[in-house]
């Protein structure tokens, strides 16, 4: 019996690595805002010191995978790369944005955002911003 027990256990480790999203390789544009994070949907206590972002509301809550329990959704600690005028970033997401009007806009930490735009406050919502998930896979 505990050989059978052991099997399952694998086998249902297997399981819960193959739920995981794989994600293709495509870029999004949306617009770009700022926020004072505090604690997030993800159930992160975040900082503005954090390069950290908050994806659309709606985004997160058709997220392959995501649960009435927002802590638990698969978009949560998933690495973007987002560019804007020549320049990158690489945050983390671990929130969602509310007031984000658009599927692909993205709510950063004023740090994060003050690596791709030099004066974010006077820009106000930022459009064009071009961006990806780093671990996607290139599409064929």
């Amino acid at each position: 019996m505990p050989g059978k027990v052991y099997s399952f256990a694998i086998l249902l480790g297997a399981l819960s690595v193959i739920a995981v999203p794989v994600l293709q390789r495509r870029s999004f544009i949306g617009e770009g805002t700022y926020y004072t994070p505090s604690l997030g949907s993800c159930g992160i206590q975040n900082t503005d010191a954090d390069y950290i972002v908050a994806v659309s509301e709606l985004l997160y809550d058709s997220f392959p995978g995501h649960t009435d329990n927002p802590n638990l959704n698969p978009i949560c600690n998933r690495k973007i790369i987002a560019s804007y005028g020549g320049k990158s970033v690489n945050v983390t997401v671990t929130d969602k944005c509310g007031g984000c009007r658009g599927m692909y806009d993205l709510d950063f930490t004023m740090t994060a955002i003050k690596d791709i735009v030099d004066d974010p406050i006077a820009l106000g919502r930022i459009p064009g911003i071009e961006w990806d998930w780093v671990d996607a896979v290139p599409t064929a």
